[in-house]
């Protein structure tokens, strides 16, 4: 189904053809005077120059081609130039039936389908999450949703940080408090325990303590080294503690990423791709690539036109250590021999931008990938407290994710209860589900690039544009149609009629600009377009609901029209608010 735009823009090319210009003159956008038109087109500007002519002379002879047709009610030419278009009622009701019958509202992906890899997440283990991880989760989890709704091929790994040295400093200061555990006992050739000899709690105190041991004593780190290279070498009893730690973090992971309703299709990590390492440096040596500089192995990855250095790509150091450069480039030789994917979207914050710039130079040069692959970093800001700076706990420390679920979560359950609406059992359900929508509506609605204030205030709103505001909307159109089938009445067979007021048109007008909308935030890989789609029709549905009085209306016909009408505008919200990554109760 082709995109309202797209056809309006082809009924302007037919009459600027007919004027005896070129149709592409007549290409209509959304009016920016919305009290003067609904549409515009600027064609007669452009070709003013090429035809030697007054813009106005053009518009006027194009608008004149467009007397009687049916697709507008208005086409009028003003000064200096423009066209301003209204379109007919009956045009747009026959557009949104279409719509309301179509599969996926009639959109219709652009271009080929493409396998796409998403790496998001990027949690190390051992270590709780904090707020910092919140939009590589958010915004990742929804992209995904996203590029399948258009339908692509997504696979999303969480790619987590799982065999550097913080493995080797926990195993080593698990060493000093349990010598007698058979890890370490290397003349042990029996069964390892099937239970890991710490808790999660536990393990989350073992890493900072061991952390902060290793910068104060260098011994102390040097042992935590040698950990590291034995994991890495394959002893047996360090392998098997890694194991542990993998797994009871893995299944704490997994906790707080369901209470995000965030999921993987992978769990892989750094040490999936350790054994491709050595091969993967060899062919860089062999292919004349990689060179000795200061003692470090390296690619140069400068072109000649930088205007800012950019540094070569480091593969391994003096002492023969790989980094993360290396794991990463490690990890693209193994998607593509294993998922052959069109495309690699990586999620980070925006430090990570020249990090990343080399990489991606560094796996073209090297020919790890294609040359028609495309490589992505999605760079984000960062999440602020009020004061600007990164957000904080009330103490000063960075907070956990699972605190901030929980603050934000209780928020809701307060503002709920205060309606007195629902039982306490019921409020707290509820208060989950609209909870999760203030958290990442206030993330997504916000473009990935910029930083933002975490306002809990603000985001736990039902007013204004937040999540808690889209969903009470979703849940007064739910509340309707239960109303209108407890009448006795079907939703079944209603049709949408023309629009009998400016804004019962007004929405039937946002309604059509969904396949514009979708196909924008996948060509751009942004879900704040969806966001700012959703308030924009919520809004029009609100004030159609406050100036319609749809269930007294006493003509069935018409009744059943606005029915029609908005469980549309229902169905689209919901499809949008399942590719933000949330969904909408039942009422609240």
């Amino acid at each position: 189904m082709k995109q309202l735009l797209d056809l309006l823009s082809e009924e302007m090319g037919k009459a600027f053809e007919a004027a005896g210009y070129a149709p592409e003159l007549g290409r209509v956008t959304v009016s920016n005077r919305p009290d003067l038109c609904e549409y515009q087109c600027n064609g007669a500007m452009a070709g003013a120059k090429q035809y030697h002519k007054a813009p106005m002379i053009i518009a006027a002879e194009a608008a004149e081609k467009l007397a009687g047709n049916a697709v507008f009610t208005e086409v009028c030419a003003a000064a200096p130039g423009f066209l301003n278009l209204k379109l007919s009622e009956a045009y747009v009701r026959d557009y949104l039936n279409e719509m309301r019958t179509a599969e996926k509202f009639g959109y219709e992906p652009v271009g080929s389908v493409k396998r796409i890899v998403i790496d998001y997440g990027g949690p190390n283990v051992a270590k709780p999450l904090h707020v910092g991880h919140l939009r590589s989760a958010v915004i990742g989890e929804s992209i995904k949703r996203i590029c399948r709704y258009a339908g692509h091929e997504v696979i999303g790994d969480i790619h987590m940080g799982d065999w550097g040295l913080q493995m080797g400093l926990i195993i080593y200061e698990l060493s000093l408090r349990k010598p007698e555990l058979p890890y370490f006992d290397e003349n042990y050739t029996g069964e390892y325990p099937k239970e890991a000899p710490f808790t999660i709690f536990e393990l989350e105190e073992i890493y900072p303590t061991a952390s902060a041991k290793s910068k104060e004593d260098a011994g102390y780190k040097e042992k935590a080294m040698e950990a590291t290279q034995k994991l890495q070498s394959g002893v047996r009893g360090y392998r098997a503690l890694w194991k542990h730690i993998l797994d009871i973090s893995k299944a704490d992971l997994k906790k707080n990423y369901d209470e995000l309703d965030v999921s993987f299709d992978l769990w892989k990590g750094e040490s999936d791709v350790h054994e491709l390492i050595p091969v993967m440096v060899e062919e860089m040596k062999r292919g004349g690539y990689a060179y000795l500089s200061d003692g470090a192995l390296v690619v140069d990855v400068k072109e000649e036109t930088d205007t800012k250095e950019v540094p070569p790509c480091i593969l391994l150091k003096s002492d023969g250590a790989a980094l993360y450069n290396t794991t990463d480039l490690a990890t693209i030789k193994d998607r593509m021999a294993q998922y052959e994917p069109d495309m690699i979207i990586y999620l980070t914050d925006k430090r990570q931008d020249l990090y990343f710039e080399q990489v991606f130079r560094c796996a073209r040069k090297t020919g790890l990938v294609k040359p028609e692959t495309e490589l992505v970093h999605i760079s984000f800001g960062t999440v602020n407290g009020s004061d600007g700076k990164p957000f904080k706990t009330r103490e000063g420390g960075v907070m956990r994710l699972e605190t901030l679920i929980h603050e934000i979560k209780e928020e809701m359950f307060r503002k709920i209860m205060e309606g007195h609406a629902e039982t306490e059992e019921e409020a707290r359900a509820t208060a989950d589900i609209v909870g999760l929508s203030a958290i990442k509506y206030g993330d997504l609605s916000n473009q990935a690039s910029k930083d933002y204030i975490f306002d809990v205030d603000r985001f736990t709103s039902f007013e204004g544009d937040t999540g808690p505001y889209i969903l009470y909307t979703i849940v007064r159109i739910k509340s309707i149609l239960t109303k209108y089938l407890e009448s006795g009445k079907s939703l079944s067979g209603a049709k949408l009629l023309e629009a009998k007021s400016a804004s019962e048109k007004a929405l039937m007008l946002q309604l059509t600009g969904f396949n514009a909308m979708l196909e924008s935030a996948v060509e751009e890989l942004a879900p704040h377009r969806v966001c700012a789609y959703i308030y924009d029709l919520s809004n029009a549905f609100n004030r159609f609901y406050h100036e319609t009085k749809i269930l007294t209306e006493p003509d069935a016909e018409t009744q059943a029209g606005w029915i029609a009408l908005i469980m549309l505008t229902k169905d689209v919200l919901e499809t949008c608010i399942d590719l933000l990554g949330f969904s909408a109760p039942e009422r609240m």
